[in-house]
């Protein structure tokens, strides 16, 4: 899709829509499934990538500064949970060992050796 065919209204609707679709899917699975919104935070990645060009970029028009406000909360929500993931991640393979079964547990394939 170009954006530079869109109407203003339009693209502010679609930075919208990713933002505030990614967001609603993360709190409905947040409390089914943790760990089940694990890629959704990409379409914030992608409101980002997208719409910078247009929040930041271009000549101002009416509808800017909203779509400024979204691609911000995006690249902060995005970068959120990409230290969450990173705190996690080395965590666990800090600690894997010490918690034994548990460890062994939490994860999709066991290691062989000596931990």
């Amino acid at each position: 899709m170009n954006l530079e065919r869109l109407p203003n209204e339009e693209k502010l609707s679609l930075c919208r829509k990713y933002y505030l679709v990614t967001l609603a899917f993360c709190q409905i699975f947040l409390f089914i499934s943790p760990g089940g919104f694990a890629f959704l935070p990409f379409l914030w990645l992608v409101n980002v990538v997208w719409f910078f060009r247009e929040a930041f970029l271009k000549p101002a028009y009416t509808e800017q500064l909203q779509i400024k406000a979204y691609v911000k909360r995006s690249a902060l929500g995005l970068l959120l949970w990409v230290a969450v993931l990173t705190t996690w991640i080395t965590i666990y393979q800090h600690f894997r060992a010490e918690w034994g079964e548990v460890g062994d547990y939490l994860s999709f394939t066991i290691p062989l050796g000596i931990p």
